[in-house]
């Protein structure tokens, strides 16, 4: 008997999806793409109105004879591709090699792998949205264009092995744009001034904020020491007397369930992921991951999403369990959609929520790998939280004054926990609390606080900031922020040290390079726009073929003055006086993926390179070399004997110069996301100190 065809992109996805249908489908993967444009060439026929030539991508030949089989066996064939822009010009290229007619109903989706939303796409096929494919492929020619007219002119001038794109230039050029305003910073000196006070045997810190003059109080700011020394100066004699007192209350709102940027960055800031490990992970949650006694199964909903909408068939699930749960005072007021953006393309997508919010962190802990459950219970945690009700806090603010000086004391208490009992962060406010004061009452001066401080440059992008910054201004989609950061590292655009970016000297050479002579391709106005008129494609609002038109008019032009200007840019090497032990020339600093390393310049005669090292002042406990810091070839970083190979000490975790107190051995820092530890290395000794 023929049986049904389900075509999906991945093997893991087809495992989890064969599950929920019967013996009467079959289901197979693509495994990703089919078609794309050539490596070889641009692939693009510009004088044919950008029409673009497909080719079989290498390799593919046996997956798409496979389905071609299977097609021709098959009662009837469901394309069940991601959904989303990529997904659907995934199944109109799969429609096309398998001879389907795209405007037949064979196109199926889900924003969730579970039994119920699989059971009901194949009830619902609709015929493949032309206009979705239509805005990947303008996305798809744009960035060719860009690539693969501006890359050779950057190998031509600059280095070979260069490239340029519409996101990860704008991208460097944001980063390069941070590090310029870091250089021109130029601090400025301020202070502050605290009151000890005394109530009892409590003590009260005091800040001071302004003057009382004209029947007013007004800020004063302390720019100078003499300035600070000068109010010291008048009210250290004076009594300090509690002024006034307010009372009141304010609520703390949930944040809305995450979208694909701010999972990304709540996993950087609070589990220390990187953006590509998150949609990693993201990924296997959402294709399916074995559950002891409940088989494979989608953990959560579809991962490339811009909306905080909730279905209601969620919305009343997630409501039944935080009243039988917590109360029904812990249910959020209106348990709506909370916080939606404006309503726009990505819209037709979910919130990433567990696919069931009853299927709790603990209930499926022992069938995920660690870092799963720590990504899972995140998002577990956030859904929940977004639809509980407020926090609700007292707050206390205390005027004190000093003759005419103004202090002020603020204090607040938490009077219902609310969302916090399930999503509580680090940075939440902490309840700071005041003794009983009274209007009138004198408060007997401990001490004076004067502190010295000076203003801070803008910090440096990290990749949470990053993203948030690329969402903000438009720039990319949630597909697109992930490979985009790995590209500006892998090109040695900029690297990533200490967990913020730094610009490389190749990555601004480039940036300044592409910001004369390319400025639309660098400005993020220009970017944003293009991704507003590719919305508009999807919208049928706007003609692809008319918005690429329009783009490569000046595009074009561009091209030739700088073909024609731009001459050829040197990069010196910094030179350092290493000696080459090979050849004797002194060795070069270079930049590669994971940092910077120390090469021969007479290469390609001299291939000699040899990682940078920095000694930490520790001995190597092994044959007193000195110990230096190195990195791995994946770009971690390590310590290890000077004399390696001769000594093979090596230890992720930094030596420290003191010795244990019980072994004598060597003590190790050991960094956890909330606190650092002092460890022995000696397997046998058991010594740890916070």
């Amino acid at each position: 008997m023929a049986k049904n065809l389900v075509i999906v992109e991945s093997p893991a996805k087809a495992k989890t999806i064969s599950k929920f249908l019967g013996k009467n489908y079959e289901v197979k993967a693509s495994v990703g793409h089919i078609r794309d444009l050539p490596k070889s060439k641009l692939g693009i026929d510009i004088e044919n109105n950008f029409e673009p030539q497909y080719i079989t991508i290498r390799g593919k030949g046996p997956i798409i004879k496979e389905l071609k089989s299977e097609a021709k066996k098959a009662k009837k064939i469901l394309l069940a591709t991601d959904p989303d822009r990529e997904g659907e010009a995934i199944s109109w290229h799969l429609a096309n090699i398998l001879d389907l007619d795209e405007n037949q109903k064979s196109r199926i989706e889900f924003h969730e792998i579970t039994k119920s939303a699989i059971q009901n796409a194949i009830k619902n096929p609709r015929a493949i949205n032309k206009s979705l494919v239509d805005a990947q492929q303008a996305r798809r020619v744009l960035d060719r264009l860009v690539g693969y007219k501006i890359s050779p002119l950057l190998w031509k001038k600059v280095r070979k092995g260069l490239s340029a794109g519409r996101v990860q230039s704008v991208a460097t050029k944001l980063i390069c744009d941070r590090e310029e305003e870091i250089e021109k910073f130029i601090p400025k000196e301020y202070w502050s001034l605290d009151a000890i006070l005394l109530k009892g045997k409590s003590k009260i810190k005091a800040t001071f904020y302004g003057e009382f003059k004209d029947n007013k109080e007004s800020k004063v700011e302390l720019n100078t020491k003499e300035e600070v020394d000068k109010i010291i100066s008048f009210i250290k004699d004076e009594e300090f007397i509690v002024k006034d007192i307010k009372k009141g209350k304010k609520n703390r709102n949930p944040n809305p369930p995450f979208t694909t940027s701010s999972l990304q960055q709540e996993a950087s800031r609070r589990l220390g992921f990187s953006t590509k490990k998150t949609m990693m992970l993201a990924q296997q949650l959402y294709e399916g991951v074995d559950i002891k006694g409940q088989g494979t199964i989608g953990l959560i909903s579809y991962i490339r999403t811009d909306s905080t909408r909730i279905s209601e068939e969620a919305l009343e699930s997630v409501k039944e369990y935080i009243i039988g749960e917590f109360g029904e005072k812990y249910l959020g007021a209106s348990n709506k959609n909370k916080n939606q953006k404006k309503k726009d393309i990505q819209d037709a997508h979910e919130a990433i929520r567990p696919t069931s919010v009853t299927r709790t962190p603990s209930v499926v802990k022992d069938s995920l790998k660690k870092d799963q459950f720590k990504l899972y219970k995140l998002i577990w945690e956030r859904f929940l939280a977004s639809q509980m009700s407020p926090a609700s806090y007292e707050t206390l603010t205390i005027k004190i004054y000093a003759g005419n000086f103004v202090f002020r004391v603020t204090g607040s208490k938490i009077l219902f926990e609310g969302f916090l009992r399930v999503y509580n962060s680090s940075d939440d406010e902490k309840d700071i609390l005041l003794p009983e004061l009274e209007i009138g009452e004198k408060l007997p001066l401990k001490d004076l606080e004067p502190q010295q401080h000076f203003t801070q440059p803008p910090p440096r992008y990290t990749e949470a900031s990053l993203v948030k910054a690329l969402e903000e201004l438009g720039i990319g989609r949630p597909s697109t922020y992930a490979p985009t950061i790995s590209t500006i590292l892998s090109r040695g655009y900029v690297i990533l040290e200490k967990k913020v970016f730094k610009p490389t000297e190749l990555g601004i050479v480039v940036t300044d390079l592409l910001k004369e002579y390319f400025k639309g391709i660098v400005s993020e106005e220009f970017t944003a726009e293009m991704e507003k008129q590719l919305d508009e494609i999807e919208e049928e609002n706007a003609n692809w073929k008319e918005v690429i038109e329009y783009f490569y008019k000046d595009f074009s032009k561009e091209l030739e003055i700088a073909e024609r200007e731009i001459g050829k840019i040197e990069i010196q090497d910094e030179e350092t006086d290493v000696i080459c032990e090979k050849c004797g020339k002194n060795m070069v600093i270079k930049m590669g993926r994971y940092g910077k390393f120390l090469a021969c310049p007479g290469y390609p005669e001299c291939k000699n390179t040899k990682p940078i090292t920095q000694e930490i002042g520790v001995k190597c406990p092994e044959c007193g070399g000195d110990i230096v810091e190195r990195t791995s070839k994946r770009g971690r970083k390590f310590y290890g004997c000077s004399k390696y190979p001769e000594c093979n000490f090596v230890s992720w975790d930094k030596p420290l110069k003191e010795q244990c107190p019980k072994c004598k051995g060597v003590l190790v820092e050991k960094n956890y996301r909330k606190r650092i530890e002092k460890k022995c290395i000696n397997p046998q000794c058991d010594f740890v100190e916070a």
